[in-house]
């Protein structure tokens, strides 16, 4: 296939420009969202077995809300059961509460003891899943503009921009599609392999990377969009109001568990109860939030569908499960979240997912490493603008992961000090950010990217270590290491361990041993005998 080449040069100008524009924050934005394919078992590592609720038999849940509510006056505004194999298990929000990222949480959990006396302990929520999840959505930018997170918003204009570099970048390589799309040459250099690779990944993703593009606008600027169709409707309610409620009903006027479950299995026969959020009970508007979750439909949830129920009436106020009934609309809305979130194959899904995000951020980050080669100079110092650009390249990308691989680090740590643990995962993350971004632009970007690699490679080695370390000391928490999400974060850690050991390795050979002029090379004085000590010591 031909295209004038005047029509390449522009549309190669646009995948550029838009793609460099938008490559940091896109990248922190996959590279985090791989890893909330697997926020509940992040969660789960994170937090200590001992220092949850524990689920009680589904014949003494009962017994043990009636208890709890007579006795703790903040579970009588509302509660949370969680169902495992093992039972269910009980627990409120002490402090705080609600969705989102909150720091200051506190919870209690409940149990009956052999004398079925009630037991209570509490501790602080553990929100590292959220923090990562959180900076999936906004790139780890703060601020709101109004009730949206200003961090939100700007990657929806980024994602608008990635979704036009994706469609130039196609594109671009329609004369050589076929002739070069698997074609990975190495004999060629480095730089060629690198745009290779770039091309290859794009090419092969590109059906997944067109669909995170557009949903991410759509969950950016809903509420725009929202507004704009006032001028259809006018003054009516784009959502119908919900009825207020004007009775306050009693606790023990609660049904019981297995009523809730016989109900909500009726209405969805195909899903598993997985949580029930209990709000409000002491006001006229109670409510019920029944998470549920199937391996093979298609979820409104990163990882649940949702019913809301009148706790006492068990009327259905709004359900997010697809039926029959539903208008057209619903499936379509649904399916929005459902391809973003990628919950729709279970696991399989989710391992499909967490690599495409992977290879995603490889492609901002390969995308800049191709910019910054194409314009070095060629015999010269290299420009101050292509210093920085390296430097910023090299900071925030490796930074944002050694940030949340720290705050990993540290999660378990923070047990054993007097520190309010969540506290300690945001300052753990911006420090580390700060201090690599910090660290980049002072020791340049070919020195701090063999730097930052290595530190890495440790830190995700230190992970499966304090497991390990934390097992074997005997006054520290319980984290069930045994357990196989457990163990599957630690291995994962270990894998990134070793891909980064590889790579740390690769760019210190290039910056030694590479082409000269490259804004990857370290030029060492020819007269101190440093070149043969470093030859000795690279792979």
């Amino acid at each position: 296939m031909k295209i004038r080449p005047d029509v390449l040069r522009t549309y190669q100008s646009v995948h550029t420009w838009t793609g460099i524009t938008t490559s940091l924050l896109l990248f922190i934005a996959f590279f985090a969202g791989a890893l909330t394919m697997f926020k509940p078992q992040i969660e789960q590592w994170a937090s200590p077995s001992n220092l949850a609720a524990t689920p009680v038999s589904e014949q003494r849940i009962d017994q043990l809300i009636s208890q709890v509510t007579q006795e703790q006056d903040k579970a009588r505004e509302g509660f949370n059961i969680d169902f495992s194999e093992d039972g269910a298990a009980l627990s409120w929000f002490v402090q705080g509460g609600g969705r989102g990222l909150r720091l200051n949480d506190k919870l209690a959990f409940a149990n009956l003891d052999n004398d079925k006396q009630l037991v209570v302990q509490q501790a602080p929520s553990n929100e590292l899943g959220n923090l990562i999840d959180q900076l999936h959505r906004t790139a780890g930018i703060i601020g709101k503009v109004g009730h949206e997170d200003l961090g939100v918003l700007i990657l929806g204009v980024a994602a608008a921009l990635y979704f036009i570099a994706l469609i130039s970048g196609v594109i671009i390589l329609l004369p050589t599609l076929v002739k070069q799309l698997f074609a990975l040459r190495q004999h060629k250099g480095a730089n060629r392999l690198w745009l290779d690779s770039h091309n290859l990944v794009g090419v092969v993703s590109l059906p997944f990377h067109l669909l995170i593009a557009w949903t991410a606008v759509v969950f950016a600027f809903h509420d725009p969009m929202y507004d704009g169709l006032s001028v259809v409707y006018g003054d009516k309610p784009l959502f119908e109001p919900r009825a207020r409620g004007t009775i306050t009903y009693n606790l023990d006027q609660l049904p019981s568990m297995a009523e809730y479950q016989k109900q909500l299995t009726a209405l969805a026969p195909d899903h598993r109860i997985d949580k029930f959020e209990f709000s409000g009970l002491n006001t006229p508007n109670p409510s019920l939030a029944a998470y549920l979750s199937a391996n093979d439909r298609m979820q409104r949830g990163g990882y649940f569908d949702i019913i809301y129920l009148h706790p006492f009436t068990q009327e259905v106020a709004y359900s997010t499960v697809t039926s029959s009934e539903q208008d057209a609309y619903a499936p379509i809305v649904n399916s929005f979240f459902s391809l973003h979130f990628g919950n729709y194959a279970g696991n399989y899904g989710r391992w499909m997912y967490f690599t495409m995000g992977l290879l995603g951020a490889f492609l901002f980050y390969s995308g800049n490493l191709l910019w910054l080669e194409k314009r070095r100079e060629k015999h010269n110092e290299q420009r101050k603008a292509t210093k920085i650009m390296a430097a910023l390249t090299i900071g925030v990308c490796l930074g944002s992961m050694l940030g949340i691989a720290i705050a990993m680090l540290a999660s378990k740590w923070l047990y054993f000090f007097d520190v309010q643990l969540n506290q300690g995962y945001m300052w753990s993350y911006y420090a580390t950010f700060a201090l690599a971004i910090g660290y980049s632009f002072y020791r340049g970007a070919a020195r701090s990217a063999i730097h930052l690699l290595y530190m890495l490679t440790l830190v995700c080695l230190a992970i499966p270590a304090t497991s390990l370390i934390t097992f074997i000391i005997a006054s520290a928490p319980n984290w069930s290491s045994t357990e196989p999400g457990n163990l599957m974060v630690e291995v994962i850690a270990m894998v990134f361990a070793f891909v980064f050991w590889r790579a740390a390795n690769k760019a210190k050979s290039r910056a030694y041993f590479g082409e000269r002029n490259s804004i990857w090379a370290i030029n060492l004085p020819q007269n101190k005998g440093l070149e043969p000590a470093i030859a000795g010591s690279t792979s």
